[in-house]
């Protein structure tokens, strides 16, 4: 018999029960079903039959189950049979505890291959207990018959159903799911016979409709050919809703041992077949890399050249949108991309995983799509990136400073233009010559008036320049207009200055001939002069367009402007001394009788001038309080803004930092089991996304801080990129470290690793992490290996890194730690047990025909050989002769042998 197979089954509250050995709950002995009388005979004939078929091989046989072994001495010899050793002589004598004796050296023997008997006692057998026989027999036949089967990795009940659904897969009307209903119109036992051999049934002929006969039919056909007993009634199994599920097993399980022989060449299209579905996993997985990394660097080619693009536009709100594009790209188009990147790493690793597994070549992408090319080229994304938001930002700034400034120059030149107009004419005339004393003197007076006021103009002249020179630096779109109308003001305040001078040469060649002026008007025109261009200046810096960035600024502009509202007593006092000399002046004309012209001959200036430009200083005061105090509210809820965002931020940071350090505890953490690992992992992961809100709350307040033109914020050391920046970081390092720890319960399931084991690898791997960052250097690798007992050389050490580091990227992950020490004991799969499958498959020969592969493989994997195979060019070959060794060689990643 075959060697004892550890099988978990349990029995209801009684019968024989084994710890843990026997089969799962599902062939429990169930006491009360024996009361079924329909199942009770049907056990009795099956189990009858089942003895006898056994029992005829020592010439005997027995008529009635619960009778005949009652003495022990049957039962022992059937024991005997069965198992094939010999049991303890039997007692001779007929007393009662002779019987009992025998009986419980059956029992003891039962015991002693593995099987608990609960609640089977040699006195219930002896007394012929129907109920106890029928159990004592189930529990033999499941020892003997059925324990030991066992089809891919199953075994006993699950393993013989498995067996019949893969043999009778292919037939119509046949589908096996159990061992009751399944067989009731006979199709299935017929199907069992015409798979091994169809020389026996024409399974065409059968019908669904006549199941009796179709059973009648597969018991007379095995017993008649293939020596298997008729164990059950036809009729009983029609008539019975459910029939007895032992029963049918046991009648079975005849088959399967009938029919054990041809299970060999079964066996090696099983392997042919996992090795070839685990090929077409890894060649889909392939494919899918490739595609999603294709897609992702497709991606990352066109959005590299738009942000590379630093076109500057012309106006604010053509750079507003540009920078709402770049947001959109941020919060719509990049995130699915990170996780596309995310994902690609993982499927990565699990193929990598699942090709070392099954000692499989290690995956290399097209040129160009490795995980390193990928990783370089988002490198160099977010480096492109980052600096068009800079330049953005830039960009902006620039465009309001130069806005500001083409605005101003256009105020200040407007100003001057307005006060040279005119100028040049009256600089020119020669009213000189045919004057009088007082009106020549008059003339000199009024040319040194002008002169004072000349020169009071040269500041904004200079001003002016130095903001066309700004905006020239700033590059300002409409800089021509700018630089053209700086020069003709240049040009015509170089001219003034000529025409100045030559008019004073003139005036003073004949100054001596004028003796006469009036002192009065020319010490209104002095003072009125600077006067009013402190007026000017005045309404100038009142009507003055400001910018500023903070609390601090505008308030230094509030203190400027209350300051210059000091000195308006003063002035006022000025303005009503200058309006005096006019009074006087009037005061003298009438007081003497004097006429005027009613022009002061020394400037352009009237009191009325003066009286109307006060008025416009006075009015525009409480105005530019009112812009200040605006300006001075918009700063304080910028202010509270930066102050808002700063809160979340210096929130938000930490957390992010906190998890990863978390993450980091977790996947060098020993103390539980990777199924532990996974699941704090997962609720990590978990809390991470529903942290996602805070998130989303701090970029629509940073969004509103970058609408309202905030530039700095003091209150905290995190930006949103950093933010962005950490907050993509932990995404990425939850997901691989679940990716890592999936693929460490991946090789311990397939490698068999223990919990205690994984957990020494991990604390040695740990103990020499120096950097404690999941991976060791080669000298720490060489360190650990030999406190492990590794004698290493210089060419051994050399071999083993490349096993462990084919990459050569100077470390040695925990993955890769793990696959070298569970490699040794690792049962895998080889080009040369796959050759030698097909050998099987093949019939010895060193060819294969498509058709013997269609008939022996599934219809998919045997039209994936028959694709794949080469033509066989040996001279024993036939015609469509296929050739096996190389198509072996080449799942490996091996040359022809």
């Amino acid at each position: 018999m075959t060697t004892i197979i550890e099988s978990h089954t349990q029995y209801h509250q009684s019968y024989a029960v084994t710890e843990d050995h026997y089969m799962a709950q599902e062939e429990d002995w169930d006491r009360d079903l024996l009361l079924d009388p329909a199942w009770e005979k049907q056990q009795r004939k099956t189990f009858t039959a089942w003895c006898n078929s056994h029992l005829r091989k020592a010439g005997t046989q027995i008529e009635n189950i619960e009778d005949d072994f009652r003495n022990g001495l049957k039962l022992m010899l059937l024991l005997e049979v069965i198992s094939g050793e010999r049991l303890p002589k039997p007692d001779k004598g007929k007393m009662r505890f002779h019987k009992i004796a025998n009986v419980n050296k059956a029992l003891d023997f039962i015991a002693g291959k593995g099987v608990k008997l609960v609640s089977i006692g040699a006195e219930e057998i002896v007394d012929g207990n129907l109920k106890m026989t029928l159990g004592m027999i189930w529990t033999i036949i499941l020892r003997f018959a059925i324990q030991d089967i066992s089809v891919e990795e199953t075994s006993a009940k699950e393993g013989l159903l498995l067996w019949c659904q893969r043999k009778t897969a292919p037939y119509r009307n046949v589908n096996v799911q159990n061992f009751h209903i399944s067989w009731k119109d006979g199709l299935a036992l017929c199907a069992l016979i015409h798979r091994h051999r169809p020389d026996l049934i024409d399974y065409s002929k059968l019908r669904k409709d006549d199941p009796i006969g179709n059973l009648n039919t597969a018991f007379d056909v095995a017993e008649k050919y293939l020596d298997i007993p008729k164990m059950l009634d036809a009729e009983d199994i029609v008539n019975t809703p459910k029939p007895d599920e032992k029963a049918i097993m046991t009648y079975v399980s005849c088959f399967y041992h009938a029919f054990a022989g041809a299970e060999q060449a079964e066996t090696a299209a099983n392997r042919i077949c996992k090795v070839l579905a685990v090929n077409q996993e890894n060649e889909k997985l392939m494919e899918e890399y490739e595609k999603l990394a294709s897609e992702l660097l497709e991606w990352i080619r066109r959005t590299i050249p738009w942000l590379e693009n630093r076109t500057p536009e012309k106006t604010m709100n053509a750079m507003q949108k540009k920078l709402e594009d770049f947001r959109d790209y941020r919060r719509v188009h990049k995130p699915p991309r990170v996780q596309e990147k995310c994902q690609l790493e993982i499927n990565f690793n699990t193929l990598q995983t699942k090709l070392r597994l099954s000692n499989r070549p290690a995956f290399m992408p097209s040129e160009g799509k490795m995980v390193s090319d990928i990783a370089n080229a988002w490198k160099g994304l977010e480096q492109v990136e980052k600096g068009y938001e800079d330049w953005l930002l830039t960009e902006i700034r620039r465009l309001e400073r130069t806005e500001h400034l083409a605005e101003k120059f256009k105020q200040k030149a407007s100003l001057h233009e307005s006060w040279t107009r005119g100028k040049e004419e009256l600089l020119s005339l020669k009213d000189y010559e045919s004057a009088s004393l007082m009106e020549i003197r008059a003339l000199m007076r009024k040319h040194e008036a002008f002169e004072s006021d000349l020169a009071a103009h040269q500041d904004r002249v200079e001003q002016i320049a130095a903001i066309a020179q700004e905006l020239n630096e700033l590059d300002y779109h409409d800089a021509a207009s700018v630089n053209a109308r700086c020069q003709s003001i240049c040009d015509q305040w170089d001219n003034l200055g000529t025409l100045t001078q030559k008019r004073r040469d003139s005036l003073e060649r004949v100054e001596k001939l004028l003796e006469t002026i009036d002192q009065l008007y020319l010490e209104f025109a002095k003072r009125a002069a600077p006067f009013n261009n402190w007026m000017d200046g005045a309404i100038e810096d009142l009507q003055d367009m400001f910018i500023v960035h903070s609390i601090e600024e505008i308030q230094s502009l509030i203190t400027a402007h209350e300051q210059f509202k000091v000195t308006l007593p003063e002035a006022d006092k000025e303005k009503n001394a200058i309006l005096g000399i006019q009074a006087e002046i009037q005061k003298i004309a009438h007081t003497y009788g004097i006429k005027l012209s009613g022009i002061n001959p020394y400037t352009n200036l009237t009191h009325l001038d003066i009286s109307n430009k006060w008025e416009t200083v006075k009015r525009l005061v409480p105005h530019r309080d009112q812009t200040l105090q605006e300006e001075l509210a918009r700063q304080q809820a910028n202010e509270r803004l930066r102050r808002q965002f700063a809160a979340q931020a210096n929130v938000i940071g930490p957390w992010i930092q906190t998890k990863m350090e978390e993450i980091g505890h977790i996947s060098v953490d020993i103390s539980g089991s990777l199924e532990d690992q996974m699941n704090h992992l997962k609720q990590h992961e978990q809390n991470i996304i529903n942290y996602k809100s805070n998130i989303d709350k701090l970029e629509g307040d940073h969004q509103l801080i970058q609408e309202a033109l905030i530039f700095d914020n003091k209150h905290t050391n995190y930006t949103m990129e950093h933010i962005r920046v950490g907050w993509e970081q932990l995404l990425t390092t939850i997901a691989r470290t679940i990716n890592e720890v999936e693929n460490q319960i991946l090789t311990r399931d397939a490698k068999g690793i223990s919990q205690e084991q994984m957990n020494e690898f991990r604390a040695s791997f740990n103990h020499f992490d120096r950097k404690r960052n999941g991976m060791m250097d080669p000298d720490d690798f060489r360190a650990c290996l030999i406190s492990m007992g590794y004698d290493l050389g210089e060419v051994e050490f050399a071999r083993i890194m490349a096993l462990v580091d084919p990459n050569n990227t100077g470390v040695v992950t925990f993955q890769a730690f793990i696959d070298f020490m569970t490699r040794e004991t690792a049962e895998t799969d080889t080009s040369e047990q796959v050759m030698a499958s097909f050998k099987i498959l093949a019939s010895d020969k060193n060819y294969i025909t498509a058709e013997e592969l269609r008939r022996e493989l599934p219809p998919d994997q045997a039209e994936y050989c028959i694709s794949r195979m080469t033509k066989y060019v040996g001279a024993d070959g036939v015609p469509g002769a296929l050739d096996y060794v190389s198509f072996s060689c080449a799942l490996y990643g091996e040359s022809d042998l």
